[in-house]
Protein backbone atom coordinates (compact mmCIF):
# COMPACT_ATOMS: atom_id res chain seq x y z
CA UNK A 1 0.00 0.00 0.00
CA UNK A 2 1.57 3.40 -0.80
CA UNK A 3 1.56 5.71 1.54
CA UNK A 4 2.36 9.72 1.31
CA UNK A 5 2.76 11.46 5.02
CA UNK A 6 3.45 15.28 4.73
CA UNK A 7 4.60 17.13 7.57
CA UNK A 8 5.74 20.68 8.41
CA UNK A 9 3.04 22.76 7.85
CA UNK A 10 2.20 25.83 10.19
CA UNK A 11 2.18 29.23 10.69
CA UNK A 12 4.48 31.52 9.98
CA UNK A 13 5.14 35.19 9.39
CA UNK A 14 5.99 36.87 6.50
CA UNK A 15 9.56 36.56 5.55
CA UNK A 16 10.00 33.29 7.47
CA UNK A 17 10.87 29.91 6.52
CA UNK A 18 9.52 26.58 6.79
CA UNK A 19 10.59 22.99 5.58
CA UNK A 20 7.81 20.39 4.42
CA UNK A 21 8.46 16.56 4.57
CA UNK A 22 6.84 13.76 2.76
CA UNK A 23 7.69 10.71 4.03
CA UNK A 24 7.28 7.78 0.80
CA UNK A 25 5.99 4.07 1.71
CA UNK A 26 5.19 1.55 -0.96
CA UNK A 27 6.94 2.45 -3.76
CA UNK A 28 10.32 2.05 -4.95
CA UNK A 29 11.30 5.35 -4.42
CA UNK A 30 14.61 6.12 -6.61
CA UNK A 31 11.70 5.55 -9.41
CA UNK A 32 9.27 8.07 -8.66
CA UNK A 33 9.25 11.45 -9.51
CA UNK A 34 8.24 13.86 -6.30
CA UNK A 35 5.73 16.80 -6.54
CA UNK A 36 4.86 19.60 -4.21
CA UNK A 37 1.37 20.56 -5.00
CA UNK A 38 -0.88 23.50 -2.86
CA UNK A 39 -4.23 24.78 -2.92
CA UNK A 40 -5.75 27.82 -1.29
CA UNK A 41 -9.21 28.73 -0.49
CA UNK A 42 -11.36 29.43 -3.45
CA UNK A 43 -8.32 28.40 -6.08
CA UNK A 44 -7.09 25.59 -8.43
CA UNK A 45 -4.61 23.32 -6.88
CA UNK A 46 -1.24 23.97 -8.85
CA UNK A 47 2.06 22.50 -9.20
CA UNK A 48 4.58 24.17 -6.84
CA UNK A 49 7.91 22.49 -7.65
CA UNK A 50 8.85 19.05 -8.96
CA UNK A 51 11.99 16.43 -8.63
CA UNK A 52 12.81 13.57 -10.48
CA UNK A 53 13.96 9.96 -9.04
CA UNK A 54 17.62 10.84 -9.79
CA UNK A 55 17.31 14.64 -8.70
CA UNK A 56 18.95 15.69 -11.87
CA UNK A 57 15.52 17.33 -12.96
CA UNK A 58 13.46 20.14 -11.20
CA UNK A 59 10.95 22.48 -11.91
CA UNK A 60 9.28 25.48 -10.31
CA UNK A 61 6.68 27.49 -10.81
CA UNK A 62 7.46 31.10 -11.65
CA UNK A 63 6.28 32.76 -8.46
CA UNK A 64 8.48 30.32 -6.19
CA UNK A 65 11.84 30.30 -8.24
CA UNK A 66 14.37 31.69 -5.95
CA UNK A 67 12.40 30.77 -2.41
CA UNK A 68 11.65 27.29 -2.65
CA UNK A 69 13.78 24.21 -2.84
CA UNK A 70 12.61 20.57 -3.54
CA UNK A 71 14.64 17.83 -2.77
CA UNK A 72 15.20 14.62 -1.82
CA UNK A 73 16.67 12.09 0.48
CA UNK A 74 16.63 8.37 -1.09
CA UNK A 75 18.13 6.54 1.65
CA UNK A 76 15.39 7.52 4.03
CA UNK A 77 12.59 7.99 1.54
CA UNK A 78 11.64 11.69 1.86
CA UNK A 79 11.11 14.66 -0.74
CA UNK A 80 11.64 18.02 1.12
CA UNK A 81 10.36 21.43 -0.20
CA UNK A 82 12.02 24.26 1.73
CA UNK A 83 10.27 27.58 1.59
CA UNK A 84 12.22 30.61 2.20
CA UNK A 85 10.95 34.37 2.24
CA UNK A 86 7.15 33.57 2.40
CA UNK A 87 4.63 35.36 1.43
CA UNK A 88 0.80 35.88 2.05
CA UNK A 89 -0.13 34.71 -1.03
CA UNK A 90 2.00 31.30 -0.24
CA UNK A 91 -1.04 30.03 2.09
CA UNK A 92 -2.64 26.86 1.13
CA UNK A 93 -2.82 23.18 1.74
CA UNK A 94 0.44 21.72 0.33
CA UNK A 95 0.81 18.14 -0.84
CA UNK A 96 3.26 15.79 -2.18
CA UNK A 97 2.40 13.54 -5.32
CA UNK A 98 4.09 10.47 -6.76
CA UNK A 99 4.21 9.40 -10.23
CA UNK A 100 6.24 7.05 -11.93
CA UNK A 101 6.60 9.35 -15.34
CA UNK A 102 9.50 11.52 -15.35
CA UNK A 103 6.93 14.87 -16.16
CA UNK A 104 3.55 13.20 -15.25
CA UNK A 105 0.48 15.63 -16.61
CA UNK A 106 -1.83 13.94 -13.34
CA UNK A 107 0.03 11.54 -10.24
CA UNK A 108 -0.78 8.69 -9.20
CA UNK A 109 -0.45 8.84 -5.30
CA UNK A 110 -1.10 11.44 -3.31
CA UNK A 111 -0.75 12.66 0.57
CA UNK A 112 -3.46 13.83 2.95
CA UNK A 113 -1.78 17.54 2.80
CA UNK A 114 -0.56 19.52 5.08
CA UNK A 115 -1.55 23.26 5.68
CA UNK A 116 0.61 26.20 5.39
CA UNK A 117 -0.64 29.96 6.61
CA UNK A 118 1.58 33.19 6.47
CA UNK A 119 0.41 36.11 8.32
CA UNK A 120 1.25 39.37 6.99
Amino acid sequence: QVQLVESGGGLVQAGGSLRLSCAASGIIFSQYTMGWFRQAPGKEREIVARISGNSVYTYYVDSVKGRFTISRDSAKNIVFLQMNSLKPEDTAVYFCAADIRLTPLSYRYWGQGTQVTVSS
